[in-house]
């Protein structure tokens, strides 16, 4: 069996990837689709944390939030999350993979709080560990949630999930003859104004040299190759 490149990771999943065809919600086949992809990696005995976000449940009660202040409109995102994470762990669950939710904002009846020294004691059990909540914080997204928890729990690589296989040099869906990049530094990403994550999240893992890999969270296998170090996606790391 091929050896994986890194012994534990940070998965990034918006919540717009749970939501697959439908505008809004989460889609039982796509959840399903992603859980197995994770299944994979974690068969191969990598340690994984999951940071997922929340515009899959927000995005349906977003018009009403309009005008609202924003750190209670960032407190309604938070919630979103921790139903992600819900449906995430339950989906895990179908196929036998144990995971823990941890959420930042204290809901003990549904979640138990976050602490890192139990988070990490998961990962090293096996423990699929989903980070729920952001940061608990109003004002900051779940990119940065993932670069924080990535660097809490001594993560090799932060994984974001998107819909894209990777970051290109312009909008491959417009212009066909975009290139895929296969390795960037930050400096790079930063400098070219990229958008791999906002900009707190890259300048955070760009201090403590935590690197990113941008990758599909749709093309099949893809999560298990960049597991195993194949070309797949797009490497940001530090000069």
């Amino acid at each position: 069996m091929p050896k994986p490149a890194f012994r534990r990771i940070l998965l990034k999943l918006s919540g717009e990837a749970l939501m697959g065809p439908d505008s809004y919600g989460i889609n039982r086949p796509t959840i399903e689709g992603i859980v197995s992809e994770v299944a994979e990696v974690v068969s191969l005995g990598v340690e994984t944390g999951v940071v997922i976000g929340g515009g899959n449940i927000f995005r349906g009660v977003a018009p009403g939030a309009a005008g609202m202040d924003r750190a209670t409109a960032d407190y309604m995102g938070m919630l979103a999350t921790v139903m992600n994470a819900l449906a995430l762990q339950d989906a895990l669950r179908r196929i036998g993979v144990a995971g823990r939710v941890q959420s930042a904002l204290n809901i003990e009846q549904v979640a138990e709080p976050y602490i890192r020294g139990k988070a990490i004691r998961y990962l090293e059990e096996g423990k699929v560990v989903i980070f729920a909540a952001g940061t608990g914080n109003p004002f900051f997204t779940t990119d940065t949630a993932a670069a924080l928890r990535g660097m809490e729990i001594g993560a090799d690589i932060v994984l974001k999930a998107t819909k894209v296989d990777g970051i290109y040099s312009d909008d491959p869906k417009v212009n066909p003859n975009a290139m895929r990049y296969q390795r960037l530094t930050f400096d790079e990403a930063i400098s070219r104004n990229l958008k791999v994550m906002d900009a707190t999240a890259l300048t955070l893992c760009r201090d403590q040299a935590l690197p990113i890999c941008v990758f599909s969270i749709f093309k099949s296998g893809a999560l298990k190759r960049v597991i195993l170090g194949e070309d797949e996606g797009t490497r940001v790391h530090v000069a």
